[in-house]
């Protein structure tokens, strides 16, 4: 999540739907393998359900059970 915060730019950085409360951190397991995805979640800060701010933009990590990220999916539009 540091990670996905720190990417974006500086003049966003008191805004809600650029912050850790906008985001949404979803973990799944696969034969011992998590796998990370972090996803914008403009509601969670007062907006529409369902708005979308320009775009699909997630982070989806391959996470080792001692939490060693071993790949990252390169999306970002």
């Amino acid at each position: 999540m540091q990670r996905v915060l720190s990417g974006y730019p500086k003049q966003y950085a008191k805004s809600c739907a650029f912050s850790a409360k906008g985001l949404e951190v979803i973990v799944g397991e696969e034969r011992g393998m998590y796998f990370v995805r972090i996803q914008r979640r403009p509601d969670k800060c007062g907006w529409a359900p369902g708005t979308v701010l320009g775009f699909d933009e997630f982070e989806l990590y391959a996470v080792s059970p001692e939490g060693k990220v071993l790949a990252r999916y390169p999306y970002h539009p």
